[in-house]
């Protein structure tokens, strides 16, 4: 499965484009000594991408970064960004989706470094599969604390800048996931259905502003999703979903297989 840009607001026509056929292919933050902007990182455009420790966010986040923007990573755990925060213009800093004061820090810390922030790249998040039966009501309520709660306290913290700015784009990363489901997801495809109707009623809510909301739905990518952002819940007792769970088990292994490189969405971001 590629990449497939989708309802993208303000495209090249200025309108929405939806076309199921089209697939394209934290260091801790800084203290308050921390370096102000400088000529060069104001004239730099800047983007945040959330959950850029592996895989679309990092590879978006190098991407960027080659293209000459500033760019701030973040991430629950900053040791795991050692390596983006040895590049020019890019500050890695602390993010915690589910705690405010970190979200409010980090974005305060980008504006102080960068004097701006023209995007935001939503793209935190991992995937809850299994049995409803088999999660327990904090597995639920932290998937979709992660997936959507999360993407909205960011947005929200970022959006009365961009306001002030009278400009800016707001990227949000959702999943071939949010469109069609599979069994066992009802807890990943509910959090990305979630998140395009939180999108495109922000696109509304958003344009006249000079605000723009973009949607981006991956299909399977080459990343370690099932080794750091796969949670999956099964209870054997529950006799009656094993053949369920054996077939989409099956059918995961066979997708990922043939799953599209990374860099196939770090280019839609950027395009």
């Amino acid at each position: 499965m590629a990449c497939r840009l989708a309802r993208t607001a303000n495209a090249n026509v200025g309108e929405w484009v939806d076309d199921p056929a089209a697939f394209i292919h934290p260091r801790e933050p800084l203290d308050r000594a921390s370096p102000r902007p400088t000529a060069a990182t104001m004239e730099a455009k800047t983007i945040l991408i959330t959950g850029a420790s592996s895989g679309i966010g990092r590879d978006a986040a190098r991407r960027f970064q080659s293209e000459g923007w500033n760019v701030v990573a973040t991430m629950r755990t900053p040791e795991n960004g050692a390596e983006l925060g040895q590049l020019e213009r890019t500050l890695v800093t602390r993010r915690d989706g589910t705690d405010p004061a970190a979200i409010a820090s980090a974005v305060a810390v980008a504006i102080e470094r960068f004097g701006r922030i023209d995007v935001l790249v939503n793209n935190a998040g991992y995937g809850a599969y299994g049995p409803l039966e088999a999660f327990s009501m904090d597995g639920i309520r932290r998937q979709f604390d992660t997936n959507v709660i999360g993407l909205l306290a960011v947005t929200k913290a970022v959006l009365p800048h961009m306001r002030v700015q009278g400009q800016g784009t707001v990227v949000n990363i959702s999943s071939i996931g949010g469109k069609m489901t599979f069994p066992l997801g009802a807890l990943y495809h509910g959090t990305k259905f979630a998140v395009e109707g939180i999108s495109e009623a922000l696109h509304y809510e958003l344009e006249p502003l000079g605000i723009r909301v973009k949607i981006v739905e991956p299909g399977a990518i080459a990343t370690d999703f099932a080794g750091r952002s796969f949670d999956f819940a099964n209870d054997e007792s529950l006799a009656d979903y094993q053949p369920t769970v054996a077939k989409v088990m099956s059918g995961f292994e066979a997708m990922l297989g043939a799953a599209s490189p990374v860099d196939v969405v770090s280019d839609v971001i950027w395009t």
